[in-house]
């Protein structure tokens, strides 16, 4: 079985966690844009959820589309509209994906561990989203 569905906008980079003592114990605090974007990607993906969540191994396909830069020349911006030419410049792939698998935790499955397989690939777009395809 499937699921297949777009989170629409910039996809935000996880960013690194805030540290915190409280009480002797210390904390990591998710920064507000991280938080804010799971939050996000969790109500979407409730909109595509299945009737239970998936207990077995899933493999998660995911199309990244950025941006495209405005310093870009017509010839470069053709070239990133037709997929010529891909983002390689920061956010790195496992800082964008990883918000959007925290966005799914509990909501399509029950732990990122039970993805075997994953595929994930930047590209541009003049309409930035992501494209997420759950196999199991």
């Amino acid at each position: 079985m499937n699921i297949l569905f777009e989170i629409p906008g910039n996809i935000q980079p996880q960013e690194r966690p805030k540290f915190s003592t409280f009480g002797g114990h210390v904390r990591a605090i998710d920064p507000i844009k991280s938080r804010d974007f799971k939050q996000f990607v969790k109500m979407v993906a409730a909109e595509h959820a299945p009737a239970a969540l998936i207990e077995t191994e899933i493999r998660l396909y995911v199309d990244i589309y950025r941006p495209i830069p405005k310093s870009l020349s017509k010839k470069k911006r053709a070239e990133a509209i037709a997929g010529q030419l891909r983002p390689t410049k920061k956010p790195d792939l496992d800082n964008l994906v990883k918000g959007i698998k925290d966005g799914m935790s509990k909501v399509i499955w029950h732990d990122d561990a039970q993805i075997v397989e994953m595929n994930v690939r930047k590209f541009y777009s003049e309409n930035p989203r992501a494209v997420v395809k759950v196999e199991w």
